[in-house]
């Protein structure tokens, strides 16, 4: 369901709207925003090309072909863009190359640790001022990164920080993949806590909504998945791109062959509720993006991931755990998915919170009923704004935002009792 002022004619949440250049950007309950509020590109970088490409543009600059593998050794095995790390370059070369194919990306404006030193979230300025975060967590056995694919994000999702943003901007392949190279240079010269390491998991669940993003999404998955020096050579069961249900996206995907596991944001097994919560659902519902799921994990082999925020008593009753087992293996089966649980993570402004520990373990229990493999997702780095659903670079609401918010939320609280 979509407000009066959010609906364009024939009853679909308005996709074309565009926030006024220099102001706060302030969706209306269920409103949509697929197009950027800037559309300026960054500059070109090493990063945005195949390493045949890369040849090329070496070539084009009357220097042989080699430079380019040199290149990409130094970007994607050693992490550097610095001049002086260029050992194999001849120093007249090096400022050259680097200012062709290394341009800066992000400009680093904060950096905040939480779980001992095992989380540290960063902030980063982007050419045009743009403001995105990536989060890196460090675990027993991997290293986990969080990378965000747009600066805000226009699925506007109520309990979502990130969502109340709107979009500002798709990043742009480099801009992505310079978030795991930075991480990277950061855990090999042991800067960060825990000593020296790399990146060996990718989630793109950071800023934005990744598949509304496409291109340059799968050209940084690629990128990821490909061996050095083409790229991080990370396997593809090792990086996870979530999406909050763009069934045509998923498709393209699975067309493409892109080296990624799926993981679905869906949140409620039931449409009524699902419109409210991800208001993508209106275009695309459960079922159909349930369809496309299972289309990727019987094209790919890969079981899909299923994420469900567990907010109290919104969409956390054992009623709506069973009709999400029920929905799930209606669609394949139960040996197609893992559903992860996540306990809402606080948003400011938001009265929502997690939902009681009882009614987790009953939630997941119900699943495990089922036959459907279910496990509470860690919430890391709540303390610094860098868990799930919090990343948020800044967000400026207005009294007319807030009060649509609040008229939302009562909404979706409504919608919520119904079945109670």
């Amino acid at each position: 369901m979509t407000s009066p002022s959010s609906a364009a004619p024939g009853g679909n949440p308005d996709l074309s709207r565009e926030a006024v250049p220099g102001q706060a950007i302030a969706l209306a309950p269920g409103q949509l925003q697929l197009r950027p509020t800037r559309r300026g590109k960054p500059p070109a970088h090493l990063a945005d090309l195949t390493l045949a490409e890369r040849v090329e543009a070496v070539k084009e600059m009357g220097l042989p072909g080699f430079r380019a593998k040199q290149l990409s050794v130094h970007y994607f095995e050693h992490f550097t863009t610095d001049p002086e790390d260029l050992t194999d370059i001849p120093k007249d070369l090096r400022e050259r190359l680097v200012e062709r194919f290394f341009p800066t990306l992000l400009e680093p404006v904060s950096r905040q640790s939480a779980d001992h030193g095992a989380t540290q979230k960063f902030l980063w300025k982007l050419f045009d001022g743009s403001l995105v975060e990536s989060v890196l967590m460090r675990y027993s056995d991997r290293v986990t990164l969080c990378i965000s694919s747009e600066a805000g994000c226009g699925m506007n999702c109520p309990f979502c920080a990130t969502g109340q943003m709107g979009l500002t901007r798709n990043l742009s392949a480099a801009e992505i993949l310079e978030q795991v190279r930075v991480a990277n240079r950061l855990l090999a010269s042991g800067e960060l806590p825990g000593g020296t390491g790399r990146v060996s998991n990718i989630v793109f669940m950071g800023m934005g909504e990744p598949l509304a993003n496409y291109r340059p999404v799968a050209t940084t998955c690629k990128r990821l998945n490909a061996p050095a020096p083409e790229g991080f050579g990370i396997g593809a069961r090792h990086i996870t791109v979530s999406t909050v249900g763009l069934a045509p996206a998923v498709r393209k995907l699975i067309k493409e062959e892109i080296p990624v596991t799926l993981a679905v944001s869906l949140h409620a097994p039931d449409d009524e509720l699902r419109n409210e919560l991800v208001p993508i659902n209106t275009r695309f519902d459960v079922d159909e993006i349930l369809d496309a799921a299972f289309e990727y994990f019987e094209a790919t082999g890969r079981r899909v991931s299923i994420e469900y925020a567990l907010i109290r008593d919104i969409n956390d009753q054992a009623h709506r755990a069973q009709m999400l087992a029920d929905r799930l293996i209606a669609h394949g089966g139960a040996h197609w998915i893992h559903v992860n649980p996540i306990p809402l993570n606080p948003v400011k402004g938001s009265k929502w919170t997690a939902s009681d520990p009882r009614d987790e373990k009953r939630f997941v229990e119900i699943l495990r009923e089922n036959g459907i493999s279910a496990t509470i997702r860690d919430t890391r780095g709540s303390d610094i704004d860098g868990a799930c659903g919090q990343l948020a670079a800044e967000v400026i609401e207005t009294d007319e935002h807030r009060a649509d918010r609040e008229a939302r939320v009562a909404r979706v609280e409504a919608v919520a009792s119904l079945a109670d």
